[in-house]
């Protein structure tokens, strides 16, 4: 397996394409890209998600910062919003972070952070990897080396932040007394996830919060993963159960039955509650919210029924995040769980999806099952078609023509085709020679239904 170099960093297997020194290169490129951006001797902060390889990743990009002339607050085990975080409030030149996000254990990797807390965008990340094909970063003398410094506090100050907000009614939630389970993957969300809970009022029935490492399932939380989480919330009796990706930047929630809650509907609530709050707080304002191209209908729905709009970007959260940014949105996120709220910082963050739904529910006296019912009903299907060798923006130009008729096109991120019951995303692979297909529509069967149609048509002009 090559190493997977996307505009969210670098992974790679460990020992195999993710060696140290692929370790070093990329670390020391990053080092010599902020100073070139920062001047003078810059600090990265540097946080990792708890695997099992992940002090040794981490020692060896630190040790390469500090020898290129970088200060570096090391944070130790914390989410990738934890450190998005940090970099914003303590003005840090960037961020690094060591995880390999929802990828098995023998993965590891780094993502990068520009100044403002958010992922290097496409001219930035065109910087950076000019600076690490060329090989033109630089080493200092001793007496200009960077110091290194551990900082520990930033769980707590994360949650801090959070629960100053006055999206947030601390005292409203501890008084529903939640029974919660929550699976953090022994990784990264192992201590903070719980100790926000218990800062909630919440009685935290916890499930793989060791930080070991060691992952006990597929660490990507869809529902076809989430079979021991869902019996333990039956098992405890709880009023949800919560779910983690190794490094936090994605939110999975189960209903009191047992249920997935839904990927696509973090981030639906989200919008449900923060569009609902800033009419409280402020009436006749108009709001924005931004997601994806893949993201759910139900969003849309919701931001309609509050007068607010809804702006698309390509897939990617560095997409999303900086059209927020741009539009002064006060919600907005990506439907695999991930929930972006300015008002703490812009990036995908669980931590913040986890709040905002707990005062959701404190405020609506609704379950979580109860919730999702009172929402736009929607089903989202997924597929991929192998090409071999064909080309994919050929293919992708012959599905247009021969289905775009119909309905609304959009080519900002390969083709997506609106029609008044379902839409259709067709995107091309940027590691393999696939083209995925994502469909939703009101019901399971007809989102199915439709990726089988574009499958057959797209094999057919093989």
């Amino acid at each position: 397996m090559s190493l997977m170099v996307s505009i969210s960093g670098i992974r790679g297997v460990v020992g195999e394409s993710l060696t140290p020194e692929t370790v070093v290169r990329y670390a020391a490129a990053f080092g010599e890209y902020c100073r070139r951006r920062a001047g003078g001797r810059p600090t990265v902060v540097l946080g990792r998600d708890g695997r099992v390889t992940g002090k040794a990743v981490a020692n060896v990009a630190a040790s390469t910062l500090v020898s290129a002339g970088v200060d570096v607050r090391a944070l130790g085990v914390v989410p990738t919003p934890t450190v998005a975080l940090a970099v914003e409030q303590t003005g840090a030149a960037g961020g690094l972070i060591v995880t390999a996000s929802h990828n098995p254990m023998q993965w590891n990797g780094m993502k990068f952070l520009a100044p403002t807390g958010m992922f290097l965008d496409a001219e930035e990340n065109a910087a950076f990897w000019q600076i690490a094909g060329e090989g033109s970063a630089r080493y200092v003398p001793w007496a200009e080396q960077g110091v290194h410094t551990a900082d520990d506090s930033w769980n707590r100050r994360h949650v801090e932040a959070l629960l100053a907000l006055p999206y947030l009614d601390v005292e409203r939630v501890r008084r529903r007394k939640f029974r919660v389970v929550a699976d953090c993957i022994n990784a990264a969300g192992g201590a903070i996830v719980p100790a926000l809970l218990r800062a909630l009022g919440c009685d935290v029935v916890e499930m793989n919060c060791e930080q070991s490492g060691v992952f006990t399932r597929n660490p990507e939380p869809v529902p076809e993963n989430l079979g021991a989480a869902a019996a333990r919330v039956r098992e405890e009796k709880a009023d949800l159960g919560i779910v983690v990706d190794p490094d936090v930047d994605r939110l999975v929630l189960i209903t009191e039955r047992g249920e997935p809650y839904g990927e696509e509907y973090t981030v639906a609530s989200a919008v449900r509650f923060v569009l609902g709050r800033e009419r409280e707080l402020h009436p006749g304002r108009r709001h924005t919210v931004v997601v994806n191209l893949s993201t759910t209908r139900a969003v849309e729905d919701i931001a309609r029924a509050y007068g607010a709009e809804t702006l698309r970007t390509p897939v990617g959260e560095i997409n999303v995040a900086r059209r927020m940014k741009e539009a002064g949105a006060v919600i907005g996120g990506e439907g695999s769980g991930g929930v972006i709220l300015p008002a703490l910082h812009l990036g995908r963050d669980a931590i913040a999806g986890i709040g905002l739904l707990l005062q959701l529910l404190a405020e609506s006296g609704e379950t979580l099952a109860g919730l999702k019912a009172g929402l736009p009903q929607y089903a989202i299907a997924k597929g991929k078609i192998d090409l071999g060798k064909a080309a994919p923006d050929p293919v992708m130009a012959r599905v247009r023509a021969a289905a775009g008729g119909a309905g609304a096109v959009n080519t900002d991120d390969g083709l997506k085709i609106d029609f008044p019951d379902h839409w259709v995303h067709l995107r091309k692979s940027n590691t393999e020679p696939i083209i995925r297909v994502i469909a939703e529509a009101r019901d399971a069967e007809r989102a199915a239904a439709v990726v089988a149609e574009y499958r057959a048509m797209i094999e057919r002009m093989l």
